[in-house]
């Protein structure tokens, strides 16, 4: 059966192609989550309109995630913590925990968006990716510091 895309199907294809599948797969998945038509001219043209709405609001997306991206890219952060004797942080700098602090800059960034393997444990300069967009990610300088008077070693 041939049916054509609404929406992006993982493994399958992109919104708007004409892709051939199986009968029970077009008729028990796709069709009833409205993520196929049926190919005829009258679901063509409806899918073409759809199409124009969606690039138009995708490049609105993409060019407000370019702004943020710019301006969060100039932007550094400054997170203290508590260190012990090896600069080792009691606690880790987590998503949360920089997504915060961007937040206090002025920056509404969701946690999620946030490329942090892992927590940061340890004092220093890090660089943290922030996925704003599909095809727009940019970085942020990440600095933890220890809280508190600095020790001095005697």
């Amino acid at each position: 059966m041939e049916v054509i895309l609404r929406e992006h199907v993982d493994n399958l294809g992109r919104r708007g192609e004409i892709v051939k599948v199986a009968n029970g797969y077009a008729r028990n998945y796709l069709l009833p989550r409205n993520l196929a038509l049926l190919v005829t001219d009258g679901n063509k043209k409806h899918v073409e309109r759809e199409r124009a709405k969606f690039d138009a609001r995708e490049a609105e997306e993409k060019g407000v995630a370019d702004v943020i991206a710019q301006r969060i890219s100039n932007a550094e952060i400054e997170i203290a913590r508590k260190v012990g004797e090896t600069d080792v942080l009691y606690g880790s700098v987590t998503s949360a925990d920089i997504a915060a602090a961007l937040h206090a800059k002025g920056f509404d960034v969701d946690r999620r968006k946030l490329q942090l393997h892992e927590p940061i444990k340890k004092v220093g300069e890090y660089t943290v990716a922030i996925k704003l967009h599909r095809d727009v990610t940019t970085h942020v300088r990440v600095r933890v510091i220890a809280e508190g008077p600095e020790k001095t070693k005697t």
